[in-house]
């Protein structure tokens, strides 16, 4: 049976991976930095209002969350990195946590790795790329905002990013607002859960 990602719900926080459930199923993550607009594209994603909480205050993602899309299939919100305004140990906490979940987890079926087309790249967004290629966990880019730039500026951002990180990487244009990439999305979301 197909699943429908307007079925997703809220399951569970975790601010340590001891508290994650079992690892068995199917999960995708969304990893990002902070201010990249996460939240807001989980939200377009599977069209549930409020599912991922986002905030103009950047860093609210502070534990991973975790939303059930059918039995089997979970998506996961890790804490945002690089600009949150959060003490130092703080910061080191999310990047222990985030590490722990990548390194540990069998049922991540892939990473979406969320980037504001305007600043993409950065060097973290590049150490989860790097690490993501050297254990095999399929990536996928989202580029969002992608309505806060020409449509000629979007793409020469776009194919920057796609030069960057190769052709074997998925990338989509996206807005959350205007829905721009929206299908295509969903179906790299849905190709992973339902694999």
């Amino acid at each position: 049976m197909a699943l429908d990602l307007r079925h997703a719900r809220f399951l569970l926080s975790c601010a340590q991976t001891a508290q994650l459930p079992g690892d068995h199923g199917r999960e995708v993550a969304f990893a990002g930095r902070s201010n990249a607009g996460k939240s807001s594209a989980i939200n377009a994603l599977t069209g549930v209002a409020g599912l991922a909480r986002s905030s103009k205050t950047p860093g609210r993602t502070q534990l991973i969350n975790l939303f059930g899309v059918g039995e089997a299939a979970r998506i996961v919100d890790l804490p945002g990195y690089g600009y949150a305004d959060v003490p130092e140990p703080v910061r080191l906490a999310w990047h222990a946590l985030i590490e722990g979940y990548l390194g540990g987890r069998q049922s991540l079926q892939g990473l979406v790795l969320v980037m504001d087309v305007r600043h993409p790249l950065t060097p973290f967004d590049q150490q989860l790329v790097e690490w993501a290629q050297h254990v095999g966990i399929p990536l996928h880019a989202l580029l969002t905002k992608a309505d806060k730039l020409s449509k000629a500026q979007a793409d020469r951002s776009a194919a920057g990013v796609r030069k960057a990180l190769g052709a074997e990487v998925g990338l989509t244009l996206f807005s959350a607002t205007k829905g721009t990439g929206k299908a295509e999305a969903q179906r790299a979301l849905l190709a992973w859960l339902q694999r």
